[in-house]
């Protein structure tokens, strides 16, 4: 009997489907992007949700681990995940990689959602891991180049993650509860920041990527980077033995230091997107400064440093790389009411939901009010961008 036409076809798929399929994985940012963003108003709605009583549980944990794995681990995967490649001269990710990654994205903030927080944690270890294998493998088989030495300091920020979700499911005491949020919540970010922002933020400000032009050069920035993410880890481990007040300037005094000897701050071209640059490293080094002098308040304060500094800066970046993968470079220096409207809300949420730490008795609305211009941030980020997810550079 012969075989029908049809019955061949159906174990194939299209070339156009199979390109597009490469092409997102080239660039997995366009997917995990708007990923991010999406579970970011899904995690802040837990809030006046709870208060309007329409779920059952108080939303603490899930909405933390929501917005730092399913929201900010999001762009970290997506972000590494596209240029990781790109700076080792090495192939890109494959389809597969990419939907294995986005599976354990996806089912990681599901489990946060349904309070499965030991499954969500593991598929979070699972995620950063497998990324991490996916970029050390092209570095050390594929690499036609080295990454830039302040990469270094990104690959720490995912062994803190992956040791601080794996923490929090041990037998704990309070200092090693403290340590597992301190390496999950502010160590899977700040040296990231600190590493892809020495790399970026030079671009961002009109000049070149911040990468070494010299052996010697090359090798001096690896030391700073390796001092960086030595201290930065030393002072979650301060903090966590009780040393306050050390613990958070050390690492304060580390971003500061380390931002300013990485990084020429003479702004060539600005924008608005710029000046929300600026905004983000100064609410989040307020939050850092504030909150040890204030450390029953902590959790309150530090979220100028999680919607401030990590929040903002993870829209303004996300938004260089979309501008530069899309073909319109230029556009990211443009001068724009939109953009103005949206660090005003980037500003708005922070400030918002810091007043409950010095005024109680405003936490419930001004829970809601975080909530809700989060959310329009989010909203309005993603509309913006709305044509740049789905436009290729046509020069690449």
């Amino acid at each position: 009997m012969s075989q029908f036409p049809a019955c061949k076809h159906k174990k194939r798929k299209s070339p156009a489907a199979t390109n597009v399929l490469r092409w997102l994985a080239a660039e997995p940012y366009r997917v995990f992007f708007a990923s991010g963003a999406v579970w970011s108003m899904i995690g802040v709605s837990l809030w006046p949700l709870f208060y309007a009583q329409q779920i059952g549980f108080y939303p603490n944990f899930a909405h933390a681990r929501i917005m730092i794995e399913a929201f900010a681990g999001a762009f970290v995967v997506g972000f590494l995940g596209t240029a990781g490649p790109r700076m080792a001269t090495a192939p890109k990710l494959t389809p597969l990689e990419l939907s294995w990654l986005f599976a354990l994205h996806q089912a990681s903030a599901i489990c946060h959602l349904r309070l499965h927080h030991a499954w969500g944690d593991g598929l979070f270890v699972a995620l950063l891991g497998s990324l991490l294998l996916c970029l050390v493998i092209r570095v050390v088989r594929f690499r036609q180049e080295m990454p830039p030495p302040q990469m270094l300091l990104a690959l720490t920020g995912l062994a803190c993650g992956i040791t601080g979700a794996a923490l929090m499911h041990t037998e704990m005491t309070a200092g090693r509860f403290r340590l597992a949020g301190l390496l999950l919540y502010q160590g899977f970010l700040l040296p990231p920041v600190l590493g892809i922002g020495s790399f970026v933020f030079p671009r961002m400000l009109g000049g070149d990527f911040g990468d070494p032009k010299t052996a010697a050069q090359g090798r001096v920035k690896l030391l700073r980077a390796i001092a960086a993410a030595a201290l930065l880890v030393g002072s979650f481990f301060l903090e966590a033995c009780g040393q306050i007040i050390a613990g958070y300037a050390l690492r304060a005094g580390v971003a500061v230091i380390y931002l300013l000897t990485e990084v020429k701050w003479k702004t060539q071209q600005a924008g608005s997107l710029t000046t929300g640059l600026f905004w983000a490293l100064a609410i989040g080094g307020m939050g850092l400064v504030l909150a040890p002098f204030h450390y029953a308040q902590h959790v309150s304060i530090e979220h100028l440093l999680y919607i401030g500094g990590f929040g903002m800066l993870i829209l303004v970046v996300g938004s260089r790389v979309l501008f530069g993968h899309s073909g319109d470079l230029e556009g990211f220096f443009a001068k724009s009411k939109w953009v103005r409207l949206l660090v005003f809300l980037g500003v708005l949420t922070a400030t918002t939901r810091v007043v409950p730490a010095w005024v109680p008795q405003t936490t419930v609305s001004h829970h809601i009010y975080a909530a809700v211009s989060w959310s329009l941030l989010s909203l309005f980020w993603l509309l913006w961008h709305r044509r740049r997810f789905a436009k290729r550079d046509e020069e690449e």
